[in-house]
């Protein structure tokens, strides 16, 4: 099979989901999601309904991106990024590399002693899938909160390094699985950058039987309503 025939993915191997941003109010009063990053995925936000904005880190400091209906806003791997809900903020989210964020790719701002090992990290930010939706909301809630802590410790840092060692043990949490990464990767992002390139060359070669090939999809939500870090989310199975 070539890659052109095997690749049946959302376009450019991205994962789609609509997020109903939390409106819980932290301790510091802001309402909104949980600060993470991500190791290897650009993320996008098309805002649709409310207004908000994204809180972001960086090496190049701390700067604030209001979120209103049209906007468009995005960020590379290592952007540590807080979403905040002004009121009821909607967004279609576009991530890269289709299906690594839910396998990890996304790591939490936790405190340090819990970034010590998986086993460790897991216990603080997994929600048990089998709770009843209170137990959920209240986990979510929680790990929100744990996470905002090392957030602000890392905003009030003095200096680069705690940023940097955050980065690296958040590196280092997910080592474990790189090689599942690298196969969904394999399978989604490269396979559509592959599906491409072959039909380039089969175009350059005046061959348009790839054409005949074509297929239209649709697809409603495989879930509703999960507790995503950043709020509530509707995902897509092709995704």
């Amino acid at each position: 099979m070539s890659a052109a025939e095997g690749f049946a993915g959302l376009p450019g191997g991205v994962a789609v989901s609509h997020l109903s941003v939390y409106d819980w109010p932290a301790d510091d009063g802001v309402c909104g999601g949980t600060p993470h990053l991500h190791l290897t995925c650009s993320e996008a936000y098309v805002v649709t309904g409310g207004r908000g904005a994204v809180q972001t880190l960086t090496t190049s400091g701390y700067e604030v991106t209001p979120l209103a209906p049209g906007t468009v806003a995005w960020f590379t791997p290592g952007t540590i990024h807080r979403l905040v809900n002004e009121d009821e903020l909607r967004i279609t989210v576009l991530m890269q590399n289709s299906g690594l964020p839910e396998a990890g790719d996304a790591v939490l701002t936790l405190p340090p002693k819990y970034l010590t090992d998986p086993e460790t990290y897991a216990a603080a930010t997994v929600i048990p899938a089998d709770a009843p939706e209170e137990e959920k909301e209240r986990f979510a809630r929680a790990r929100r909160d744990l996470a905002l802590e090392g957030y602000r410790a890392l905003r009030e840092a003095d200096g680069p390094e705690p940023l940097a060692a955050f980065q690296r043990a958040a590196a280092e949490l997910v080592r474990p699985r790189l090689g599942e990464w690298r196969e969904r990767w394999r399978r989604g992002a490269e396979a559509a950058a592959a599906a491409t390139g072959e039909q380039l060359d089969r175009l350059e070669r005046g061959d348009v039987s790839h054409l005949a090939d074509a297929v239209v999809r649709a697809e409603q939500p495989s879930a509703y309503g999960k507790f995503g870090m950043c709020g509530r989310l509707d995902v897509y199975r092709g995704a």
